[in-house]
């Protein structure tokens, strides 16, 4: 199952986490917040936030073009490097004082806002321990493996007609917007 990776709505999405908790958190916490919101998204609507890939890494689930960014730092030029700063001391800070918000919608907007509710002042080791406990999580030994997110909806008891459906959906939304990238 494939799903279009958004970079100017996840950084909106981490922007929008970052002023939440006063413009400054630690990356690992960051991280799971929004692999939390993908996962609710993802379950209610079919859809995650970011579109980002769900992979199994040693300290629980991440989206992965997310953790390449920070873990890696990011281009200067990327959409990212507009809201989010490349970490120091485990931690990354906002670039903007007011960051966007208009790639999300308000159902967006609300799932970060309760899933930072949930889980925002958790400490990054509980955090970890808790999304070791996600029936997608599998231990990769020290590498990382690829989460389908058919895992998801079955561990949450969604039948497989309707787990296929979603996934013909988002294979068709993919496929639309790769077009919509290509040049003319």
């Amino acid at each position: 199952m494939r799903f279009h990776f958004n970079e100017r709505k996840a950084a909106q999405a981490a922007a929008y986490l970052l002023k939440r908790h006063g413009g400054r958190l630690n990356y690992m916490v960051l991280i799971k917040l929004l692999y939390l919101a993908d996962r609710k998204t993802l379950l209610e609507h079919g859809q995650p936030i970011t579109g980002d890939r769900m992979v199994s890494m040693p300290h629980g689930p991440v989206l992965s073009r997310i953790y390449d960014r920070i873990a890696a730092g990011m281009l200067p030029t990327s959409a990212w490097s507009e809201y989010v700063s490349d970490p120091s001391d485990y931690e990354v800070q906002l670039v903007c004082a007011e960051p966007a918000t208009d790639e999300l919608s308000r159902y967006e907007l609300r799932v970060l806002d309760e899933i930072d509710a949930r889980y925002g002042s958790l400490g990054k080791w509980v955090l970890r321990d808790l999304t070791h406990e996600l029936p997608e999580w599998e231990d990769p030994h020290g590498s990382s493996r690829p989460i389908d997110p058919a895992t998801i909806f079955q561990a949450a008891g969604h039948p497989p007609e309707e787990v296929e459906r979603i996934a013909s959906e988002a294979e068709e939304l993919w496929f639309l917007s790769s077009l919509a990238e290509k040049p003319a």
